[in-house]
């Protein structure tokens, strides 16, 4: 009786380290899909960026994070107005978010606290206060955007950068929604 139980014990045991190893793997199988799902979504599908300055008031306040999708350019190029996330032109580790203002191949001109476009003036309801100075024309390149801040007065931005245009691969997508502190769309 004594070896019956013994090994019946042992059986029991060997069930109970299984079903915790079972576990176990299920658990590391969830993390590790969650991880890929995670990095999958972050380098082909979203952008996840903060805004440390004031340069995007009064649409993005400093210290926001936003959304910005990678996929919304595969089809067509940015478009004027977009708002957009890209990498700085004069340090591409930093993450940028701006306004596209001109396009490729235009000439932007700013004079008089306005901005014109190919000698047109361009209307801007979402910029924060008048833009103050001239700061002369700019000739965009093929494949290149010129951007601004909707805080004019207070952005870093394609008037003050050393190479003054962001690349077409550089942009690493359109900024959808901001997420923290509370939720506004942003397209």
């Amino acid at each position: 009786m004594d070896n019956f139980d013994s090994t019946e014990k042992s059986t029991e045991n060997k069930g109970k380290k299984q079903e915790i190893f079972k576990e176990i793997i299920s658990w590391v199988l969830y993390i590790v899909g969650a991880a890929f799902i995670a990095f999958f979504l972050t380098r082909f599908v979203i952008v996840n960026a903060y805004v440390p300055t004031g340069s995007m008031e009064s649409t993005i306040m400093s210290k926001d994070r936003i959304i910005a999708s990678r996929l919304h350019y595969l089809t067509k190029g940015p478009q004027r107005g977009d708002i957009v996330v890209f990498r700085f032109p004069d340090n591409e580790e930093v993450l940028f978010v701006k306004r596209v203002i001109g396009l490729p191949k235009e000439t932007v001109e700013i004079k008089d606290g306005a901005v014109y476009i190919d000698g047109v003036i361009l209307e801007e309801p979402y910029i924060k206060e008048d833009m103050k100075g001239d700061l002369g024309i700019y000739y965009i390149p093929d494949d290149s955007y010129f951007m601004l801040g909707d805080n004019r007065n207070s952005s870093n931005d394609s008037r003050k950068w050393d190479n003054k245009f962001v690349k077409r691969d550089k942009i690493l997508g359109k900024a959808l929604f901001k997420y923290y502190p509370g939720v506004k769309l942003l397209w």
